[in-house]
């Protein structure tokens, strides 16, 4: 059902009339210094395409590339708890996994998910006229960079750890209720990369109000200090080349808007009449959406930025 074509977040297979397959795999290095938490981070990073796809994650299996002649066993222990921790608070099963001896540390999970094929979720689903909505501010790349540089403050670290470890099965909820066909996680392309991903796969333009999307208040003082991560630089040149950008730009918003995310939140395409009841769903689920732009605005494929 959904395959590599249209670059989606997981691949579906149809098994019966009621039920198809999701599948998915994600790993990669440290981005925080605790390996409990960067368990954490990395197994909710990958539970997210099921979610993305409207599924529910039955299975998953670790990936682990270990360096066991440079770091104690308690730090894998650790890192392999954390990711337990979701597998089990998402309702799936450990099914096992696969190491290997590696100079650099990566874990994260290859996860099985089921969906009915009539509410399947893809990335090629908007339809002319939908609402985009982000669950999830951005700026998890730039404070993982401050960070590592030593310049992140103690409570901006703890609010990105906290977006990065919230499962987006309250937002997949939010969409089933709401009748959602097209969606997509935003994580390592950022908001601009998956944005297009989205409108090019729909066959639609999307306009995105830069000024609606809501950012962590640290990631903004961090970017203007420069503390952009290559792979957000990367996104940006990448992105820049297919926007269509009204008004005058800001050079730090935008970089803001291209930061490589992980276990960011769900961008999805809601009708008029479900955005209300969407946002007090996703409210009530502890979450903090903003109704960011529109589909169905300019050239097919094509992404608007507004100023």
């Amino acid at each position: 059902m959904v395959g590599a074509d249209t670059a989606d977040d997981a691949g579906v297979y149809l098994l019966t009339p009621e039920l198809a397959l999701i599948q998915t795999v994600d790993f990669f290095t440290p981005i925080v210094n605790d390996p409990h938490l960067f368990g954490q981070i990395a197994a909710t990073n990958a539970l997210s395409d099921v979610y993305a796809m409207g599924g529910r994650p039955l299975t998953a299996m670790n990936v682990c590339c270990f360096p066991v002649k440079d770091l104690p066993p308690e730090v894998f222990r650790e890192i392999l708890r954390g990711g337990l921790e979701k597998v089990h608070q998402a309702g799936a099963v450990l099914a096992g996994g696969h190491s290997v001896e590696d100079p650099e540390l990566k874990y994260g999970l290859s996860v099985t998910g089921v969906v009915h094929p009539d509410k399947l979720i893809t990335n090629a689903g908007l339809r002319s006229g939908q609402i985009l909505v982000l669950t999830k501010p951005l700026g998890t790349g730039v404070i993982a960079t401050a960070l590592k540089a030593g310049l992140a403050s103690a409570a901006g670290v703890a609010q990105a750890v906290e977006l990065m470890t919230t499962l987006n099965a309250g937002a997949a909820e939010v969409m089933a209720e709401n009748g959602v066909t097209g969606a997509t996680d935003i994580t390592g392309f950022g908001l601009l990369g998956h944005a297009l991903e989205l409108a090019r796969a729909s066959g639609l333009g999307l306009e995105i109000v830069a000024g609606a999307v809501p950012i962590l208040g640290e990631a903004r003082e961090m970017a203007a200090m420069g503390l952009v991560p290559l792979g957000s630089h990367a996104n940006r040149g990448f992105c820049e080349r297919s926007l269509i950008i009204e008004g005058a730009a800001d050079a730090i918003l935008l970089d803001l808007l291209a930061d490589a995310q992980t276990s960011g939140g769900m961008l999805m395409g809601l009708d008029p009449d479900r955005v209300d009841p969407a946002l007090a769903g996703l409210r009530a689920r502890g979450l903090a959406p903003a109704v960011i732009g529109r589909a169905g605005v300019g050239p097919a494929g094509s992404l608007s930025l507004r100023f």
